[in-house]
């Protein structure tokens, strides 16, 4: 059966940053958690697809094309699968977020993955974009392993939003000023490696054959188009209940306009997979 490309990585230790949910136990934040769908379309307008390379893999490693897609959202990632030739059952904890995706022709559940029921059903492949820091990672490891047929596909997925080296550096000012106690992470790349980290430490025995790969993807970004992910991310919520979004928003916008008004992101998403024994 193919695999995904191999690149093991060595265990890095977390970078303090409190905005980010790496730091603390994602999946207890729940209000940050279920505030996507607050502006559903915006959501799948602003978000980023995968990349092609990475789905390719996806459906290669598989033994079939049954997937479950656990935090389905808007059924971005659902969607990319669908075009592949797989058939795609998304589970999301938000109504708002899974209608949407219904409304696009993804079959979507609602429900914690941590309660949800299979009703007896099991897959090919379970995969999570962008979501997996929100499951709580014992509990999640261990439904995961149940839903799975034996050789399945357990893959995991973030993609890494990376601007230019200047750029970036007056994102993060803008960052220290707005928020002071809680400044960004020298390193983008190494904050979601500890998602990585935090699931492998909790897979079971169930699974084999773990590891880790990069899959580069480039962007070119307006000042609107990135001012909209932003107000998608998992801080927009607590800014904006703090009134400190539309200053965030405001001052980033001013620093895109200084480099021109547009830039492209030369970034990477990083996966962890394993196979159900």
């Amino acid at each position: 059966m193919p695999t995904l490309p191999s690149n093991p990585a060595p265990h890095r230790p977390a970078v303090p940053n409190p905005t980010r949910p790496a730091d603390v136990d994602p999946h207890r934040r729940r209000e940050m958690a279920e505030s996507f769908g607050a502006d559903a379309a915006l959501y799948d307008r602003a978000r980023p697809s995968y990349p092609a390379a990475l789905i390719d893999a996806l459906v290669a490693a598989a033994p079939g094309r049954d997937f479950l897609d656990v935090g389905c959202g808007t059924g971005i990632l659902s969607r990319q699968l669908q075009a592949a030739g797989c058939q795609v059952l998304g589970v999301d904890v938000d109504e708002r977020m899974a209608a949407y995706a219904r409304s696009t022709g993804v079959d979507a559940e609602v429900s914690p993955f941590e309660t949800w029921d299979p009703a007896g059903r099991t897959f090919d492949a379970l995969v999570a974009g962008m979501t997996w820091h929100w499951i709580d990672p014992a509990v999640g490891a261990a439904k995961a392993a149940n839903a799975l047929r034996p050789g399945g596909t357990f893959a995991v997925f973030w993609y890494v939003l990376q601007p230019p080296p200047a750029l970036g550096a007056a994102f993060a000012e803008v960052q220290r000023d707005v928020l002071p106690d809680n400044p960004a992470p020298a390193s983008p790349l190494g904050a979601y490696e500890q998602f990585l980290d935090r699931t492998a430490d909790n897979l079971t025995d169930a699974f084999t054959d773990v590891s880790r790969a990069t899959f580069p993807w480039s962007r070119t970004y307006t000042r609107d188009e990135w001012l909209d992910q932003l107000r998608t991310s998992g801080i927009a919520k607590p800014l904006a209940t703090a009134s400190k979004l539309d200053t965030l928003l405001t001052r980033t916008g001013t620093a895109i306009d200084a480099a021109g008004g547009t830039f492209t992101l030369d970034s990477v998403a990083v996966s962890l997979t394993a196979t159900r024994t």
